[in-house]
């Protein structure tokens, strides 16, 4: 699943297929998405899959190299695609990842808008 914006049209990605919204809500302009920078100790990694396979943004792609442990780490797809949740540094059994929040654009102009 993708969301994607054009102009005042948007519009999400499902398994190929492109849905679109007939409505805008009321406070696009006031709410902001959060952003989170991603952060993976390789050598930690056991290669569970956890954070790949329950990622809400499918962030996560298990890797075709090995850690130092001859496990396949996770990579990064597409960062600008994490929300800060977290999920996966609480799902992660070995402590392998961590996000901190970033800054966030705020608004099609590309002004970036700091979070506190």
């Amino acid at each position: 699943m993708r969301a994607t914006r054009k102009s005042n049209e948007i519009s999400i990605r499902i398994e190929g297929d492109i849905v679109k919204y007939w409505r805008q809500p009321l406070d696009r302009d006031r709410v902001r998405v959060p952003h989170g920078i991603i952060h993976i100790i390789e050598e930690r990694c056991k290669g569970c899959g956890f954070c790949v396979e329950f990622c809400p943004r499918s962030v996560f792609v298990i890797s075709k190299h090995t850690n130092p442990k001859g496990y396949h780490p996770p990579e990064i797809t597409d960062s600008s695609q994490c929300a800060d949740c977290g999920l996966c540094a609480l799902l992660c059994p070995d402590f392998a990842i961590y996000v901190e929040s970033s800054q966030v654009p705020a608004d099609d102009s590309g002004e970036i808008d700091q979070q506190n």
